[in-house]
């Protein structure tokens, strides 16, 4: 009986036994000889790698946990991750912002597209922190004493090119007079919006003298006036293609930038609830006031108009 059962097999199986798979490689399924027939270059001992170009020595011990909690190395590289795309995204700026001053709109466009699309990625990157739970970030919280995003001297350079001016942001960098010195060249300089209304002006539209030569430190106020010059562009857009496309790629900058403070703010409430932040301020609260900074007044107002 026992042999006659062990060659049926499984009384629930209909009498059909299992094959058992084949888990010699042959040489036909190997990949070891697609390697070799396309040359692939697989000693670096004279040459420089991959992990050599980008440094990955550096990048990969830079995370250094100081709790010994699991989820600890989540919260640091989400935000040296976002520190890198940043640093990306104020290289973009800067190279945009020097092209619409020499009138090299095409090359400006693809700049401020790819500003658009960093953000876009930085709030996706909200999601992956937001799998940390409130008792995961308590944990660690202790560990943070008063360091916070808040302080990021690259995310300050970016909110003051692109018009967000504010004085009291240069303080948290006072103790490093590098950084400091680049933060402040940020503020004290056009924004992006100040470079396209110059850019306007140059092409004969009425934007008032008071917007073309100004203290750029202060914070930008809205003007009627800037708003009709925006509106001929718009009304007669293709006369005005390339300035029209500009107002649209602004935008697609600010409405980006929106979102990426939108998802900032609601991951830090699902985490942390309304509990002050580690750098000082209110948390969700100053958040929510930060959503209603508006970067680019005009180019959003005119469309009532339209």
């Amino acid at each position: 009986m026992q042999k006659e059962a062990s060659m049926s097999g499984c009384p629930f199986s209909s009498g059909v036994s299992t094959p058992v798979p084949n888990t010699e490689t042959s040489e036909d399924m190997s990949t070891s000889h697609i390697v070799q027939d396309e040359k692939a270059q697989l000693d670096f001992s004279q040459s420089m790698s991959y992990g050599d170009y980008l440094q990955l020595d550096a990048i990969l011990n830079a995370q250094k946990t100081l709790s010994p909690d699991h989820n600890e190395m989540l919260f640091i590289i989400q935000h040296q991750t976002s520190e890198l795309w940043m640093k990306l995204m104020r290289h973009e700026l800067k190279a945009a912002m020097a092209h619409m001053d020499a009138d090299e709109l095409p090359d400006a466009f693809k700049m401020l597209a790819r500003v658009s699309q960093i953000m876009g990625q930085l709030v996706h990157a909200w999601d992956v922190l937001a799998t940390m739970t409130p008792p995961e970030y308590s944990a660690i919280r202790p560990y943070l004493a008063q360091s916070s995003g808040f302080q990021s001297w690259q995310y300050r350079c970016i909110e003051f090119s692109m018009g967000n001016k504010n004085a009291n942001m240069l303080m948290p960098h006072s103790h490093r007079p590098d950084l400091h010195a680049v933060v402040e060249k940020a503020y004290c300089a056009p924004s992006l919006y100040d470079v396209s209304l110059k850019l306007l002006a140059r092409r004969g539209l009425a934007v008032p003298n008071t917007y073309l030569e100004r203290d750029w430190r202060q914070a930008y106020a809205a003007n009627a006036e800037v708003e009709e010059a925006w509106l001929v562009v718009y009304r007669n857009h293709k006369q005005y293609w390339d300035l029209y496309q500009l107002g649209e790629e602004l935008t697609d900058l600010e409405d980006a930038f929106r979102l990426w403070r939108f998802r900032h703010l609601t991951t830090v409430e699902r985490v942390i609830g309304f509990k002050r932040g580690t750098g000082g301020t209110g948390g969700v609260s100053y958040l929510r006031k930060m959503l209603d900074v508006v970067l680019f007044p005009e180019i959003w107002s005119l469309r009532t108009s339209l």
